[in-house]
């Protein structure tokens, strides 16, 4: 799920301050400690491969995110994919992988035990 900040519901709208709110974004329910990431991210990136050994060889962590720059291609289980383009907030349910179209700055917030399991996997496949 993605959202244009232009399309995020407006409900404060005043001189000098303006606040938008998108409800029901993802759920959070069950899972423990949040990690803050910060991930940069070159045109050509694709996870896929890095991925294979995990269940379905795919990210089996839920991301909620900014998309600061550039623009990302997200493939879900059931194969529909999504694009991620620059200003977007968006949510990515476990079961997915990406590829990177344009040079991407990316902020994520993970649950930190799933999402250390894929990294660590990933820091595994690329290290050995």
């Amino acid at each position: 799920m993605k959202i244009a900040k232009t399309s995020i519901p407006v409900i404060i709208n005043i001189p000098g301050a303006t606040a938008r709110q998108k409800l029901d974004f993802g759920d959070a329910t069950g899972y423990g400690a949040i990690a803050g990431e910060y991930f940069s991210l070159g045109a050509g990136t694709d996870i896929a491969p890095l991925l294979k050994g995990l269940e379905g060889d795919l990210c089996q962590s839920p991301h909620w995110g900014y998309l600061i720059e550039g623009e990302i291609t997200v493939t879900y289980s059931d194969k529909q994919e999504e694009t991620i383009s620059a200003g977007d907030l968006f949510y990515w349910p476990p079961g997915h992988t990406l590829r990177v179209g344009k040079d991407a700055e990316i902020i994520l917030f993970s649950p930190q035990a799933e999402h250390c399991k894929v990294v660590n996997h990933l820091h595994s496949q690329l290290c050995g």
